[in-house]
């Protein structure tokens, strides 16, 4: 058994080794590791495989996650390691609180981000009241996120040891209280490492393919699905520029994401991007990539995993240097968060480009190496520069600096 291999062991909370824990298995090689090294440090591992959609309506291919294939891959892995194992059935729960919504939210002119939906109110929520029933004492994950004890007590959230795997960006909903339960035993480890520990423990899913596209949608095919689930979404309107001219005509607007360049279906003499999009008009507005560039952004639904005891005790300063991620793939970058008339703000020092209502924002603590998550909230407006501002006054970089 490889008893000395995992730096974030549970051990370190003291807890006997025979502690139940679930294990989420996804199918994976992550999730799989996970359930082999807990098996291997002794304690009672269950594992948990939710049924989220109907496996057999959609296409698996390279890369897609979540297919019938998946489970297969789970129960064997459980078959191996010697562990009980459960497949259950979350399709309507799902498609309610996570396929239902990510439609939605396209419908209105968001970028919605579903992998922080499905972990705030299946994985996070759900899970875990079916890991209590099962009696479990912790549910761990494959996700490359670390979890670590505070010195005063209770337990912080910090980012991957391996910067390119790392996602605490789809985290930031995590609570307290889950903090507590929840265990992260690859936030120490990079991918390499576990796809050597899946070969040393015999794992058939050591070298499978990691997933890339949102699970419910295997053909990367948005806009089919949504269509699908709601028909009519997609009306015509008008592709207009920054000026309300207009360029073109569009087919829907569950077509477009901010940022978009390529199929605009408009020709001009200088590259175009879609920089809003307005659901109620039904208009699809471009321009030049610097009207892009956004350097404040307001946030809904924010949660507060940080230092006190909430978000308003964390900004009794008025505000707080911390450093942001808008896009889980981008690196985390200056800004300053505060109050603003219109709830929780972020001024980003340097400005962003592509920033999109719907898309999470997610605060790390600039005074600890970036590392530690600090929460985050879901987009709810942005501001441009003062070139291309509709509304509201631009706070020059040098400002927020200081």
């Amino acid at each position: 058994m490889l008893r000395n291999a995992m730096p974030n062991s549970l051990e370190l909370d003291s807890r006997p080794a025979d502690t139940r824990v679930v294990v989420a298995m996804s199918g994976g090689v992550d999730s799989s590791v996970t359930a082999a090294l807990l098996k291997a440090e002794g304690y009672d591992v269950v594992g948990v495989t939710l049924q989220l959609y109907d496996h057999g309506a959609a296409t698996h291919r390279k890369g897609a996650c979540c297919a019938g294939q998946d489970i297969y891959d789970a129960r064997s892995v459980a078959e191996r390691i010697g562990i009980p194992h459960y497949v259950l059935d979350y399709e309507s729960r799902f498609k309610e609180a996570v396929i239902d919504r990510f439609a939605e939210s396209y419908i209105h002119g968001e970028t919605p981000v579903p992998c922080v939906d499905c972990n705030m109110s299946i994985k996070f929520h759900d899970l875990l009241i079916t890991a209590r029933e099962l009696g479990a004492e912790i549910l761990a994950t494959g996700h490359y996120v670390a979890s670590r004890p505070l010195p005063g007590g209770g337990r912080a959230l910090y980012r991957a040891r391996e910067e390119e795997r790392d996602q605490s960006y789809f985290l930031f909903g995590t609570t307290r209280q889950q903090l507590e339960i929840l265990r992260f035993p690859l936030g120490e480890r990079t991918k390499t490492e576990t796809r050597e520990l899946a070969r040393r423990f015999g794992l058939t899913v050591a070298d499978k393919h990691d997933s890339q596209d949102i699970c419910f949608v295997p053909s990367g095919h948005y806009a089919e699905m949504i269509e699908r689930l709601k028909p009519g979404a997609a009306e015509a309107g008008d592709i207009v520029d920054l000026h309300g001219n207009v360029l073109g005509e569009h087919s829907g607007i569950i077509h477009f994401t901010v940022g978009q360049r390529r199929g605009l279906g408009v020709a001009t003499g200088a590259p175009l991007y879609v920089v809003r999009l307005d659901a109620q008009h039904r208009r699809v507005v471009v321009g030049p990539r610097e009207a892009l560039r956004m350097t404040r952004i307001v946030l809904r639904d924010v949660n507060w995993i940080g230092d006190g005891f909430s978000f308003d005790e964390a900004l009794a300063d008025d505000r707080r240097e911390v450093f942001v991620k808008v896009r889980s793939t981008r690196a985390p970058q200056a800004a300053w968060l505060r109050h603003g008339p219109d709830g929780c703000e972020v001024e980003l020092v340097d400005g962003e480009h592509g920033v999109s209502p719907g898309q999470a924002c997610v605060f790390y603590d600039a005074g600890d190496g970036q590392a530690r998550v600090l929460g985050g909230g879901f987009i709810k407006s942005a501001v441009a520069t003062a070139d291309y501002q509709r509304a509201g006054q631009p706070v020059a970089a040098s400002a927020m600096r200081g």
